[in-house]
């Protein structure tokens, strides 16, 4: 590993064309009580590891307004709040929390409109850097739902559009409506079931932000092989595999530690032989 612990040791890439961030950004879900529900049991430790991140490098933090609900939103304004010059921040809205564990997608203009409104006063932001659609309402047309953010780039109020837990097909539709800037969907070294969709994302200039990024099989044999070589944590050794995968990658590893944001960005100075990123690949 290189010296210098920073979330600049896994490169840059640019989101929508024009906000340049590091590639290894910070995942806000767990920054809540358990479930993804309610206040963290120390939200003190929340403000602290969000702190931490962004004084480590850590130049995207992505969020959404149904963590917590809500409270992921909160915590981040108040922790980072004023922001600095070169953070972005990308929240999300479509599922809504009837309780504990639950998610239901609400896909409807008129809840989307009020969802980014929401995140923006919860953020103390004037216009969102990064709004994704959090997932397509099977009741609603996507179309209508991706026609909502339209309006609301169209109004200042957002400046680059993603979408998030996508096939190919929904993507296309999407982009005949207006340019997509990112995609982020279930994968890591043991789920790829959106592998062409992280090549679409590198052939087209759009970020991927991998969710769940740091789950791994227990018997994945070049994980563990790796993490011994390297002296380090099998989850180091899944983001750095995450991060040699493609270009287009943006892991989003999340914590509620702050040690444990140390611990994620130093995962961005690992460099994985080709033989290494071949047998954690081929053990999945």
């Amino acid at each position: 590993m290189r010296s210098e612990l920073s979330a600049a040791n896994a490169g840059t890439i640019d989101v929508g064309g024009d906000l340049t961030v590091a590639r290894l950004g910070f995942g806000a879900m767990r920054v809540t009580g358990q479930g993804i529900w309610g206040d963290p049991p120390d939200p003190d430790q929340a403000r602290a590891a969000l702190r931490r991140a962004v004084e480590l490098g850590v130049t995207f933090i992505d969020t959404a307004d149904s963590y917590g609900p809500d409270v992921s939103e909160s915590l981040i304004a108040e922790a980072l709040h004023p922001y600095p010059e070169n953070l972005v921040i990308a929240t999300k809205g479509g599922l809504v929390r009837p309780g504990p564990g639950q998610w239901e997608p609400d896909g409807r203009p008129e809840h989307l409109r009020e969802a980014c409104e929401g995140s923006l006063r919860r953020l103390r932001l004037e216009q969102i850097p990064l709004y994704q659609l959090h997932r397509p309402d099977p009741k609603v047309p996507l179309e209508e739902s991706v026609g909502a953010l339209v309006e609301l780039k169209s109004e200042g109020k957002i400046r680059h559009i993603g979408i998030s837990n996508v096939t190919e097909h929904q993507l296309r539709e999407a982009q005949h409506l207006t340019a997509i800037a990112s995609v982020q969907n279930r994968y890591n070294c043991t789920d790829r079931s959106s592998e062409s969709m992280v090549d679409l994302c590198e052939q087209e200039s759009m970020a991927f932000l991998p969710w769940a990024p740091i789950q791994q099989s227990d018997d994945n044999a070049g994980v563990a092989a790796a993490a011994r070589r390297h002296e380090a944590t099998p989850h180091q050794i899944v983001i750095a595999w995450l991060l040699a995968r493609s270009r287009a990658m943006l892991p989003i590893p999340g914590t509620g530690s702050p040690q444990h944001v140390e611990d994620n960005v130093a995962a961005a100075a690992i460099e994985l032989s080709v033989e290494e990123i071949e047998a954690i690949t081929g053990g999945a």
